[in-house]
């Protein structure tokens, strides 16, 4: 039995190099595991799930052969796409998975998130991710045309590339007292998101007891992935692209 975990793949048609990685990581990887985790920011942007491109539809289409194989999926929005719904989901063979969730993974009680909403000293970007997970709010951008929808995403990812270039490191990366105050909210040892880029597995202390926060890694220039197994310590697994 095996779970695996990725997030931050930021699938775009101007990076087919991910998509390839992405479709024979399916091929080798995930065919035959007992589940995959994408927990967020799968595509670089998402407007709806009417938009229907090449590459969006070849990705379900590979994730659905996948899960007829047996492999549950299981899909948790980021910042870049939290418009993902439910239509594509049904293509993908997936489930949506809410942000935070706490999974049994083997016996170990673990809390997944993407991991922006852990990143509080960026206060600009939480009053954004507020108004933009307000569903309201996205029921109105929903129901604009597709073309408005399509500028709309290229102006967003401008203005955030900008922004971004101007923040301090410590702004781009999670708050740890908010690290440990959502572990112990949900009364857990073990927390697993992505969103920042940075993998790697820190140690530290939650409910007066040893924790260990897993950091996932970003596909811009590896495959990164985490490996669960019954009685074994988690692997944070990469190749390059």
């Amino acid at each position: 039995m095996t779970t695996l975990f990725i997030s931050d793949l930021h699938l775009e048609e101007s990076r087919p190099d991910i998509t390839r990685a992405f479709l024979a990581f399916l091929e080798q990887k995930a065919a035959g595991a007992e589940r995959l985790y994408i927990l967020g920011d799968f595509f670089e942007a998402w407007i709806g799930d009417d938009e229907r491109t090449p590459l969006q539809e070849k990705v379900a289409a590979a994730l659905r052969n996948v899960s007829g194989g047996g492999t549950e999926i299981f899909l948790m929005h980021g910042n870049r796409d939290f418009l993902i719904g439910a239509n594509f989901c049904d293509r993908a063979g997936a489930a949506l998975l809410e942000d935070p969730s706490v999974i049994d993974l083997y016996g170990t009680p673990t809390l997944l998130m993407h991991g922006d909403s852990l990143c509080t000293a960026d206060e600009e970007y939480q009053k954004l991710r507020v108004n933009m997970r307000n569903p309201q709010w996205q029921k109105m951008i929903l129901q604009r045309p597709l073309k408005d929808r399509q500028q709309m995403a290229r102006q967003l990812r401008e203005i955030s590339m900008a922004k971004n270039q101007d923040k301090e490191e410590f702004i781009m990366d999670v708050t740890p007292g908010e690290v440990v105050r959502e572990m112990e909210a949900h009364g857990v040892q073990r927390m697993i998101h992505g969103h920042t880029h940075r993998p790697a597995e820190h140690a530290l202390t939650a409910n007066g007891q040893p924790a260990k926060r897993i950091v996932l890694g970003d596909w811009a220039e590896n495959v990164w992935w985490l490996e669960v197994t019954p009685g074994a310590s988690p692997i944070l697994g990469k190749h390059p692209l």
